[in-house]
Parts: C-alpha cells; sequence; structure tokens
C-alpha cells in the first residue's frame, strides 16, 4: 500500500466516503482546482466531482472561492478534522442532555421497575451504541471485557477515550482483545497508557463483543465491515441484560 493510499485509508476511517477522501486528498497535494481537473484527475464525470465536493463543503473540508470559474480549496488538514471530532463530540453531548431529561422525567412518572426481567434491545446506528455503551460504563463498577475488530478502537479512540480513562481511575478494569500491529496500534496507544490490559490477534476482522460486569452484554457481526467512522452509520448491535 503507498502511502497515499494509507493517507485515504484514514480519511475514510474518519468519516469520508472514499470519493470524499480521494479528491480531498488531491486538493491538499497539488492545490485550489476547478472541478473539470478534478474530474480527469480522478477519472470521474463532473457531476460525480460536483456532489463529492458539497459533501466535503458540508462537512467542512473545502471551501468554495468566489470567483468564477469556482476554485476549490482544501482547507488545513489538522482544522478540518478538529472540527469533525467537535462536530460529533457536540452530537454526542446532545444524546447525553436528552437522555438525563428522560430519566428525569421517568422518575417523576414513577415507572414500575423491571429489574427482575432480563431484556434485550437492537441498537441500529454508530451513535446508538456510543450512547447506550458511555451510559452502560457509567454504571459499571468491576469490569469491561472485549473483543473489538480494529475499526471499533478507532471510534473509541476519538469518543470513548475519556470514560475509559475514568473508568479505569476509578478502579475498573478493561482488557480486551484485537489487532495491535500497525496502524491499529496508534488507536489504542491511550487505552494502554490509561492501563487497559490488550491482547493481540493477528488481522482480526469477526465479531465484536463487549462484557459489563459480567451482566451486560453487546456483541454484533457486521462492525468490522465499516468503511468509516461516522456517527450516522448503519450497525445491528444485540443488546442484553441477561448474564445468559
Amino acid at each position: 500500500m503507498s502511502e497515499a493510499d494509507d493517507f485515504i485509508r484514514r480519511l475514510i476511517g474518519f468519516g469520508l466516503t472514499e470519493k470524499e477522501a480521494q479528491c480531498y486528498f488531491y486538493l491538499l497535494k497539488y492545490g485550489p482546482k476547478t472541478p473539470s481537473p478534478l474530474a480527469k484527475a480522478l477519472k470521474t464525470y463532473r457531476e460525480d466531482v460536483h456532489r463529492t465536493l458539497t459533501g466535503l463543503i458540508d462537512k467542512g473540508l473545502v471551501r468554495p472561492s468566489l470567483d468564477s470559474p469556482t476554485l476549490y480549496t482544501a482547507v488545513e488538514l489538522e482544522t478540518a478534522l478538529q472540527s469533525a471530532i467537535k462536530k460529533h463530540e457536540t452530537e454526542l453531548l446532545q444524546m447525553e442532555q436528552r437522555k438525563r431529561e428522560l430519566e428525569e422525567l421517568a422518575r417523576q412518572q414513577r415507572f414500575r421497575p423491571s429489574d427482575e426481567v432480563s431484556t434485550f434491545k437492537i441498537l441500529k446506528s454508530v451513535k446508538e451504541v456510543l450512547t447506550v455503551a458511555l451510559s452502560t460504563l457509567a454504571s459499571v463498577e468491576k469490569e469491561w471485557v472485549a473483543v473489538v475488530p480494529p475499526i471499533a478502537t478507532v471510534i473509541s479512540a476519538i469518543f470513548v477515550i475519556e470514560a475509559v480513562k475514568e473508568f479505569i481511575g476509578r478502579g475498573g478494569k478493561i482488557r480486551y482483545v484485537t489487532d495491535i500491529t500497525y496502524p491499529h496500534i496508534e488507536s489504542i496507544r491511550e487505552d494502554l497508557e490509561a492501563g487497559a490490559e490488550v491482547r493481540h490477534f493477528d488481522k482480526y476482522s469477526g465479531l465484536m463483543f463487549f462484557v459489563f460486569d459480567g451482566k451486560i452484554s453487546m456483541n454484533a457481526i457486521n462492525v468490522a465491515d465499516l468503511r468509516r467512522v461516522s456517527l450516522s452509520e448503519p450497525v445491528s448491535v444485540l443488546w442484553t441484560d441477561d448474564p445468559a
């Protein structure tokens, strides 16, 4: 794999489509361009380039000029990625705020407790999985055990690392199995520094499986198929509080 391919793959892992990653990389490397040379360089149609540029503009990665013909300029990489992270963080904070409001309303309603009944549910997006995982981790007392494909460690490094540090800081234990070869090691460096125990499984791409305190589990078979890190990406994750 060339350095360009590696760079593009990492952009895809950060939430861009393959076409957006290729277009943004080209603009970073060769400077501002109009759609015509972009279409020629990327071996596609002008209409396709326009759609791709619109997506990059919406993500804050490209700026159009006011001149005619319009020149499209790549936003500085560090600025663009930091903006993307803040957008995702804002979405998660909004979800957490809604969760707290609903919990307060539930207390006021005095719903009948259902602690003695085992339940399950299907989580259908990365955002939903992260919201439930963060909420569950906040209530876990002893241990979080996991087997995960590398894409899950990338998502964790962006959205879950602070909760991981807080859990380990209050005496919790985190153990998981994943592929820790390059470049995946970069995604779990902070976990290791925080005190998580990690075991290597070469080229692991199978089931994602979490167990919290031996009581609650989350598992999925399709997380390894994710092409990018995006809160809106669809997944199918089974959550249950049935120990069996």
